[in-house]
């Protein structure tokens, strides 16, 4: 059994990060300029109340795996909501626990901060995560629009 290190990014797992993040962008397709990938790594390091976050992934001491978050203000309730925003593992990894570690990761943070809603998207073709989220979280039948 690897050894499964989830731990707060660091500036240190900068090369780290934008290649798990890359191959995370490339699985749905997109690509992004230069200047989003500088901004988003500062921004995970801005310590504003809305500003995303990350975790990393150590299997047996080499990243293999990421998640983002962002807090954000609701209407609903006078506590933030949680917004998982991008997880991703190796396909080395996938089927290890990884990803639901990296979740996981995620719901303890919100819950330190007395948060309860902590929610994210998937690609409907995404049958391999769907999986691992059919069984962690419920699904809400909300669709999605966007501009």
């Amino acid at each position: 059994m690897p050894s499964v290190e989830i731990r707060p990014l660091r500036q240190s797992d900068h090369a780290d990060w934008k290649r798990l993040w890359t191959d995370y962008l490339t699985f749905y397709k997109t690509v992004l300029p230069e200047e989003t990938y500088v901004t988003t790594w500062k921004r995970l390091f801005d310590p504003g109340e809305y500003e995303p976050n990350g975790f990393i992934a150590l299997v047996d001491g080499r990243a293999a795996g990421l998640v983002h978050y962002i807090l954000h203000r609701t209407c609903w309730s006078a506590k933030n909501n949680c917004y998982l925003q991008d997880l991703y593992a190796d396909p080395d990894v996938r089927g290890t626990g990884v990803g639901r570690r990296l979740i996981e990761a995620v719901y303890a943070e919100a819950d330190r901060q007395g948060i309860t809603n902590v929610y994210w998207m998937t690609h409907e073709t995404n049958a391999t995560a769907r999986q691992l989220y059919d069984r962690i979280a419920r699904r809400t039948g909300f669709i999605e629009y966007e501009r």
